[in-house]
């Protein structure tokens, strides 16, 4: 867990990953839709890259220098069910007087999804079921 709040602990981090799967690929259109400072937006996204979450894409706008576009590696794609039991949470434990501002459905009936645990035949498991066992850094 350590190594991945070196990467994700930090809130802007999170929220940047949230607008790039909301298809916000572009530094403008992320500091846009944030009202985040340009040198911290500019220090997330590095360090979002340097980390292997996100990959650069160079776009360029006629009449304009080239730029850089954000998009999802595979490390990053497998963030999503990360972001969405976080919203799940939230939710449920802080939730806003107008309700959920997402709600996730299967695409191929439409009913509402959760995140939980699934073991290994597919079937859910109650997270009161579920042990974690942990290894000391020692190994031992």
């Amino acid at each position: 867990m350590e190594r991945s709040l070196q990467i994700l602990g930090e809130r802007w981090a999170l929220l940047v990953l949230r607008e790039i799967f909301a298809e916000r690929h572009r530094f403008a259109e992320i500091q846009a839709s944030l009202g985040i400072a340009s040198n911290l937006l500019s220090a997330r996204l590095k360090l979002l890259v340097e980390a292997g979450v996100l990959r650069t894409e160079t776009y360029r706008e006629p009449g304009s220098r080239p730029r850089q576009s954000y998009h999802l590696t595979e490390a990053g794609s497998e963030l999503r069910i990360v972001l969405a039991a976080l919203q799940q949470w939230g939710d449920r434990h802080r939730p806003r007087p107008s309700g959920p501002s997402a709600v996730r459905r299967t695409r191929s009936t439409g009913q509402p999804v959760h995140v939980g645990y699934v073991d290994d035949d597919g079937r859910e498991v109650q997270a009161a079921d579920v042990a974690v066992h942990t290894r000391s850094a020692t190994g031992v």
